[in-house]
């Protein structure tokens, strides 16, 4: 699988790389939510509720190789609480989590047995959990086919208003490698998924989209390509005319020699936030670690993955900048 080859490199990163690696905070990306989101674990993506204080994150093991999904609010004392983990997560390998627009549906990646098996699968599908009354997430369910496929893993499922569902998966009939694939809804029926094509995907492997709830840019990782930066970069391309643009390697200190992946997007369109097995050098900006505990915070730029953020506008994209 993909995401192996990140767990394996990463045991060799630190100090695989220039120093010149590293952006300036003045200038780069930010490190985000040092001890609690940030921990010199393997924490990578965010997914920030559109309608309410509520943030799902993910933890991996030491090898990358198993993952959890955790939820943390904001306290009402101020700070953040511990983080928990809910209760559609509680069993299995579970990951990259995105929530819809609207707030009400979460889609994610798992190795869950699907209905009637027994112990995990071989690979990592596509589950959906809807909120209910209560406001919690109520029981997963398998999105199933057209959009899954047996035998193949489905990564970082993420959806438009309207609804289309864009993925990354190592199906047949793609460019080779990992490909970004879009399925449509129509009617309530997911309709058979659509390569995104040339502008998008290469021999490389991309893996991991983001899209805009408008459908207005796409961001995605990837590994391979012939102007990478480094393990894993973050590309960008915009939507004009109906049709996706080149995709481009995103700079401003966010594509380095290091691992750059799993994006994501803050729900007013701010903020983008990737994890990253970059060194780490200062200043490590707001502590989110309640009460503070140094052991949360003194692995950090360890080679395995933090998560910093920079403001969109500076890429051109966001509110005000045309990008949505």
């Amino acid at each position: 699988m993909t995401r192996i080859y990140l767990g394996a490199v990463a045991l060799v990163l630190l100090g695989c790389g220039p120093e010149s690696g590293t952006p300036a905070a003045s200038v780069g990306p930010e490190l985000y939510g040092a001890g609690l989101f940030s921990t010199g674990g393997w924490d990578f993506f965010l997914a920030f509720a559109p309608d309410r204080p509520e943030v799902l994150f993910c933890r991996a093991n030491a090898d990358f190789s198993a993952y959890r999904i955790l939820e943390t609010r904001p306290a009402a004392s101020g700070g953040w609480e511990p983080p928990i983990t809910p209760p559609f997560a509680a069993q299995w390998s579970n990951a990259d989590p995105h929530i819809a627009p609207d707030g009400q549906t979460l889609f994610f990646v798992s190795n869950r047995p699907g209905p009637g098996a027994t112990g995990p699968a071989a690979t990592y599908d596509i589950w959906v959990s809807t909120r209910n009354v209560g406001g919690a997430w109520g029981e997963a369910r398998p999105i199933g086919a057209p959009v899954s496929r047996p035998g193949v893993d489905e990564w970082s499922p993420s959806v438009t208003r309207d609804g289309s569902l864009y993925f990354g998966t190592e199906r047949p009939g793609g460019a080779g490698g990992s490909d970004l694939w879009v399925v449509r809804r129509v009617g309530g029926v997911y309709q058979e998924p659509e390569n995104l094509g040339d502008s998008i995907n290469t021999a490389a492997d991309e893996v991991e989209p983001w899209i805009a709830p408008d459908e207005s840019y796409l961001i995605f990782s990837a590994k391979g390509r012939p102007d990478s930066a480094g393990r894993y970069d973050l590309y960008v391309s915009r939507k004009v005319g109906g049709a996706w643009q080149k995709a481009r390697l995103l700079g401003m200190g966010i594509s380095t020699p290091y691992a750059d992946f799993n994006p994501s997007v803050s729900p007013d369109g701010e903020w983008l936030y990737f994890s990253s097995t970059r060194p780490f050098s200062g200043p490590m900006g707001e502590r989110f670690d309640t009460p503070r505990a140094e052991g949360t915070v003194t692995g950090i730029g360890n080679g395995q993955g933090d998560i910093y953020r920079i403001r969109l506008q500076r890429l051109g994209l966001g509110p005000g900048s045309g990008g949505r």
